[in-house]
């Protein structure tokens, strides 16, 4: 009777076990660890249970063999049983699933074209003319000519530079109009050599994994690949996948581990739902927003693959959310062990990249009198070797140290910041830091400053501004500040350092993004070909306009001439889209091999670019860019447009008015008698 019961449970936990795997995409779990586990738990029910077993093993087997075999992971395809899932109503055209293409069938990079100048020799420019000539038509038709010249138009280049140290604008900002501006330290005024200084957190993390938490030995023999992995990336730590997402938060590429998630799949677990679409703001979609987060990426993405081998009983018994967070605490304690910092304040020559613009920049703003500072969440003993290693451009001996000379360019220091804490949580405590060795001395905080009195904040930083902890009311209240817009901070963390500042505080931002240098000039070199995709879908659309005009138009829709013409409309669609394709494959090649462009998915803004959009005043690829924009400049955005608008400003277009214009716009008198 009781093994009888107890094969019915282990028979119902197993099978809604499957079940829920299955419908949640929580990765490729074979029978053999679900078979394992039943068997370790009935071994004492006697015989009576193997034939429950055998059921089990089937099932599961059943339900996980269409997901583990190869690199395609293409479960609940059409073929093996699983519905239509390529039914969708969004990426319909094979040229926008370039991502997922690309996963399934990878292509070599595509060669480099010609260098930019041969690119540019077909632009609009004359050299003998101010500004090359190209604003002569516009000042014309406007009338600034003669008296009303524009004479500075004499200094301009023929053609407008732009470059990747150009600091790009999202929303207006009026330098002249800040009174303090702010700087993260880490991954912002200190940008740190690729994969050294990840290594030490890769390396410090997997070990902490095998000795503390019992994961298997072959960790140890994890390598570290930064190059895999892109920003703006979502890990769903439920399944154990990693996603690129668009902007409507439409999965546009997923991978599994390192196993590209076929397309059907990909739908069926994102997408194919009745009433219930993800916001990705759940607690296990965790948003790749640093570069530091590559070292989680790739740890995880290498021990999902391991568990998914089946091999290791250890990894069996646990999810992969769980594997998730404890990757997440062995990262997290070597930052505070001093696995990470310890060794790179031994050697920051070899882990920091000197930047010898800083000091001019912070310089230059404090002498505007523009009040800067410092907000990081390192503590003070590492912030002090990475800013003196900034300030000195070298390794500086103890004494030099001990005078954190650096500490004359802010105004206010705040180390151990806790963000995003330090901006939404207003009852922190704010502590006093002593430079000479670390310590921390109490301060009452607001109500210190006030007790001063007159000139309060000013007679608080003179006995040291130097704080750990916090909050931004203290930081407002020192730097005397009336209004969020009168802040610009900088930081590379795009939810703890852009969107929560401006979000929460109002705070004027700016953001990060080194591989912005790498990601223009695979642009411009890609522009012919990008033109090329752009023309064709044109051409695309409009063939789809021009069949809705035959159907609608026709007298008869059944009639031989108009499916004819509609045959024929349908045939050159398919050529354009099987072109399109290809060249849709080459160009999200161009970028990076696995996950294309960071700041497009498919043919949509990917949901990075949608967060730099909404939430960056400005984007910049080092800090230290800002140093070439002087107080008096004035950030101002291209402008954007709608559909319509494009529509109407593009090359090749003719606005009608009215439906009954319409419907005879653009048809050949033959269209019109079918």
């Amino acid at each position: 009777m009781h093994q009888s019961v107890f094969a019915l449970v282990v028979m119902t936990i197993c099978v809604r076990s499957v079940v829920a795997f299955s419908r949640a995409g929580e990765g490729r779990m074979t029978a053999r660890p679900i078979a394992r586990i039943v068997a370790r738990h009935s071994s004492s029910a006697g015989a009576s249970t193997s034939g429950t077993r055998r059921a089990i093993s089937s099932f599961a087997a059943q339900q996980w063999s269409k997901g583990t075999s190869g690199r395609s992971c293409r479960l609940y395809s059409a073929e093996n049983g699983g519905g239509d899932a390529t039914s969708s109503s969004f990426d319909f055209d094979e040229d926008a699933r370039s991502e997922q293409l690309l996963a399934d069938n990878p292509i070599p990079p595509p060669p480099v074209p010609p260098p930019a100048s041969s690119a540019r020799a077909g632009s609009r420019a004359d050299a003998t003319k101010p500004a090359g000539g190209r604003y002569d038509d516009l000042l014309e038709s406007v009338g600034l000519v003669g008296e009303d010249t524009i004479s500075s138009l004499s200094s301009l280049n023929p053609l407008r530079p732009v470059s990747t140290n150009d600091v790009f604008c999202n929303r207006e900002l009026r330098m002249g109009g800040l009174k303090a501006i702010g700087f993260d330290m880490d991954y912002t005024l200190a940008q740190y050599e690729q994969p050294a200084f990840d290594k030490l957190a890769f390396d410090g993390a997997k070990e902490k994994l095998v000795k503390a938490l019992g994961y298997p030995e072959d960790v140890l023999d994890f390598e570290y690949d930064h190059k895999f992995w892109v920003r703006g990336l979502i890990i769903d730590t439920l399944r154990g996948n990693f996603l690129k997402i668009d902007r409507h938060k439409y999965v546009r590429l997923a991978y599994h581990g390192f196993t590209p998630i076929s397309s059907e799949l990909r739908k069926h677990l994102y997408s194919r739902t009745f009433n219930v679409v993800p916001s990705f703001t759940e607690r296990h979609f965790v948003n790749m927003d640093t570069v530091f987060q590559h070292v989680d990426a790739h740890l995880f993405a290498l021990l999902v693959d391991l568990k998914d081998q089946g091999e290791h009983e250890s990894l069996d018994l646990k999810t992969y959310d769980e594997i998730y967070r404890q990757v997440r605490e062995c990262i997290d304690l070597c930052h505070r062990d001093g696995v990470i910092k310890d060794e790179a304040a031994l050697n920051p020559e070899k882990y920091i990249v000197p930047d010898p613009d800083m000091v001019p920049m912070l310089e230059k703003m404090k002498e505007s009198g523009v009040k800067t500072f410092l907000l990081t969440n390192s503590y003070w003993e590492y912030t002090s070797v990475a800013m003196n290693f900034l300030y000195h451009g070298r390794k500086v001996d103890e004494e030099t140290m001990k005078k954190n000379e650096w500490m004359d360019l802010f105004d206010v220091v705040v180390v151990g910041s806790c963000k995003p804490a330090y901006l939404i949580d207003k009852y922190l405590s704010l502590f006093r830091v002593r430079p000479e060795d670390g310590s921390l001395l109490n301060t009452d905080g607001l109500f210190e400053i006030e007790a001063l009195g007159e000139k309060g904040a000013q007679k608080f930083l003179e006995q040291g501004k130097v704080f750990q902890g916090g909050n931004y009311q203290h930081l407002t209240k020192m730097l005397e500040i009336d209004a969020g817009e009168e802040i610009l901070y900088v930081g590379d963390h795009l939810y703890s350092d852009v969107l929560r500042s401006k979000r929460t505080l109002g705070w004027r931002s700016c953001f990060i993004v080194p591989e912005i240098a790498d990601e223009m000039k695979v642009f411009r070199e890609q522009l012919p070909l990008r033109k090329q995709i752009a023309d064709l879908r044109t051409l695309r659309d409009e063939l789809s306009l021009y069949g809705d005009s035959v159907r609608r138009n026709a007298e008869d829709p059944t009639a031989e001439a108009v499916q004819t013409k509609l045959k024929l409309i349908d045939e050159d669609d398919e050529k354009i889209k099987i072109k399109l394709t290809v060249l849709a494959e080459r160009y999200h090649a161009a970028f990076h091999p696995v996950w294309g462009q960071m700041f497009h998915a498919g043919y949509q803004d990917s949901r990075f670019a949608y967060f730099v959009q909404n939430y960056a005043c400005l984007y910049t690829s080092k800090a230290t860019n800002l140093g070439l924009a002087t107080t008096s400049r004035s950030f101002r955005t291209s402008g954007e447009m709608l559909p319509h608008d494009k529509l109407l400003a593009g090359r090749g277009t003719d606005f009608v008015v009215g439906e009954e214009d319409f419907l005879g716009a653009g048809l050949l008198a033959e269209d019109v008698s079918l």
